[in-house]
């Protein structure tokens, strides 16, 4: 018989808030958890989980936790493992379908299951010559992206007719070229047994509706099923997951519809909050209580969604030893001026909320540069300041609406000596170095055994050049000092007792699923890349008319999807928040209009001098 244990006095939920218990003490039917950025939805539902297995409410072998992203995954099984609930499944839709498609394809259809085709360029590039259309690579790219839409959103042929008809084809494609370009890629794939991303969860879902053998034997496997992030969910990913629980109830969503910013690849927050109407009597629980950011930076974050549908207000709880220490706050702020090209303006306090006994917090500021170089320069020039006042640089991150934003910040970080790097360049595990440590690591662990962990991680990497003095200066060879490093780190993070055999497998599976370790460098990111992630400082760079929102975003939904990007951003910021824009650059003829979003702010605004002056109104800018 299972010892079930009391509420009253498990640890797993003593660790958590009000709202946070609510959410994990619903173990059964439908439960909704509108959880804003911040607020620890994580940490509720892997308690939650977690919880349900040591009460016995939960198989654990029963239990899919879903996700978006193999890091966000390999964060929700460390975490699981940490609480005792290891034999959980914690996967991407695409992960968990694949498993089931190479599970049932043999039986069903017979032979070994189609080959996942990992990237559309090439095969879409001999599609073109067989259906003879000329494209360019930017072209094919937009094929990709378009192709990838329309299976995901489960969009119909009439309807995409329509979608043709009213916005064109990719590139200078005429409809009848895309349209004959698409087909003979479907051929080549169905002619070489390969399948795209996209297919395995249409495949997946097809085969579950078709063959009821494959239906009972999903449904059996798997009775809980959580999704994080559901704001993000697509069509086709609702579908397959309204297959996968067959009518059942047993369903937790967690997400924020303000952080919906994936909607150009088929994601609709409309799941998320139409939940409560279609799952009839499903508990509702809200989590708004910001554990991660000043209050100074909440009240920008809540007077950015202001009367949004399905906004959250967020509320500041973030403790006294977490809050910002500028205990002089108008002297330090006044000699980053000093250093800067131009004055910063600072956003309005949050009125109704006082810092901490003690603490003081850093107002977050609005710099206007004369152009992009002095940008660049200027916030490369306040983070040298920042690093030399005490900040870890990979403590500090800058956020862009595009990638190629970032030469000209790595070059202008270079300039002050400030080792960057850009998230999603290169990956951390598809660097050289780093695959030549994994295997070297690897291959050492199968031979050397009863030595200190750190002895025998750090005589392979100094093998490999790994020095425990870090080189000057940045550059090629200080990147790779970091990698390295960054590896050595993770000895630091192992448990008590942990084999040197164990740290290396753990290290291959970290490498599996991309999960990355932590390195010494001021990451540059675009805004889209930065979500679910975190830095005690932010710079967002670029908030101009034709940047944020970008040029190509036409009427209220595309705007407001803009939005949403600047209040992930946002909302990436603990401590230190800072905005600015060029008046030149970016290819404009003419001075630039600072973004919408930030005259919505209500800022105010010290010309250079230091007067006070009222923030310029950006001409024709609807509310």
């Amino acid at each position: 018989m299972v010892d079930v244990v009391t509420a009253a006095s498990d640890p797993l939920l003593d660790a958590l808030d009000d709202e946070q218990r609510v959410a994990a003490e619903a173990l059964l039917g439908p439960v909704c958890v509108l959880a804003g950025a911040g607020t620890g939805k994580t940490r509720a539902i892997t308690h939650r989980i977690a919880y349900g297995v040591a009460s016995g409410a939960y198989d654990p072998a029963r239990v899919m936790a879903l996700t978006f992203t193999s890091r966000a995954a390999a964060e929700l099984r460390a975490r699981l493992r940490a609480l005792g609930a290891g034999g959980v499944q914690a996967r991407t839709f695409h992960a968990a379908a694949l498993a089931q498609l190479n599970h049932f394809w043999p039986i069903v259809v017979g032979g070994s299951a189609p080959r996942v085709l990992e990237y559309k360029g090439r095969i879409l590039g001999q599609a073109a010559e067989r259906a003879r259309v000329k494209v360019d690579a930017a072209t094919l790219r937009d094929v990709a992206a378009e192709i990838e839409w329309r299976k995901v959103a489960g969009v119909g042929p009439e309807a995409y007719a329509t979608r043709l008809a009213s916005r064109g084809a990719p590139g200078n494609l005429t409809s009848d070229q895309f349209l004959a370009l698409v087909d003979a890629y479907e051929s080549l794939k169905d002619e070489r047994r390969m399948l795209d991303f996209e297919d395995v969860l249409l495949a997946t879902a097809g085969m579950i509706e078709s063959e009821a053998s494959v239906a009972m034997h999903v449904r059996e496997s798997y009775r809980h099923f959580i999704v994080d992030e559901y704001q993000d969910v697509s069509p086709a990913q609702q579908q397959l997951l309204d297959l996968w629980l067959g009518g059942r109830r047993d369903l937790c969503v967690v997400g924020d519809a303000s952080q919906t910013i994936y909607s150009f690849a088929g994601a609709s927050a409309d799941y998320l909050l139409d939940f409560e109407r279609r799952f009839e009597g499903a508990t509702v629980v809200r989590l708004e209580r910001n554990y991660r950011s000043t209050p100074p930076i909440i009240e920008v974050a809540n007077r950015l969604m202001r009367g949004r549908a399905g906004a959250l207000r967020l509320e500041a709880v973030a403790a006294e030893a977490e809050a910002v220490a500028a205990r002089a706050p108008v002297a330090a702020q006044a000699t980053d001026a000093a250093r800067a090209p131009e004055a910063p303006r600072r956003l309005p306090a949050a009125a109704s909320r006082a810092p901490a006994a003690g603490a003081a917090y850093a107002e977050p500021v609005i710099i206007e540069y004369p152009d992009d170089l002095s940008e660049a320069r200027g916030v490369a020039t306040r983070i040298r300041a920042r690093i030399d006042a005490g900040a870890p640089p990979e403590s500090i991150a800058v956020l862009m609406r595009v990638n190629s934003q970032s030469a000209i910040l790595e070059r202008a970080l270079e300039e002050v000596g400030v080792g960057s790097r850009v998230r999603g360049a290169a990956r951390f595990f598809d660097q050289p170095e780093v695959r030549e440590a994994v295997h070297a690591l690897r291959a050492a662990a199968l031979t050397i055994a009863g030595e200190p962990l750190f002895k025998s991680v750090s005589d392979v990497l100094r093998a490999l050049g790994w020095s425990a003095q870090a080189p000057d200066g940045p550059g090629a060879v200080r990147a790779r000092w970091e990698s390295l490093n960054a590896i050595a780190r993770l000895v630091d993070d192992a448990p008590p007792g942990t084999t040197f055999r164990t740290f290396a497998d753990e290290l291959r599976a970290r490498a599996e699923a991309q999960h990355e370790p932590t390195v010494a460098a001021v990451t540059l990111a675009t805004m889209h890349s930065a979500k679910g992630l975190e830095w005690n400082e932010v710079y967002i760079v670029g908030l101009t008319e034709g940047m944020l929102p970008i040029a190509y975003a036409k009427g209220l939904e595309a705007i407001d999807e803009e939005r949403r990007l600047l209040y992930v951003g946002i909302t990436r910021a603990r401590r230190r928040l800072e905005l600015s824009w060029p008046r030149q650059g970016g290819g404009y003829r003419g001075e630039r209009e600072p973004s919408r979003f930030l005259q919505e702010l209500g800022t105010r605004t010290r010309n250079a001098s230091g007067g006070a002056a009222t923030a310029r109104a950006r001409r024709g800018a609807p509310a």
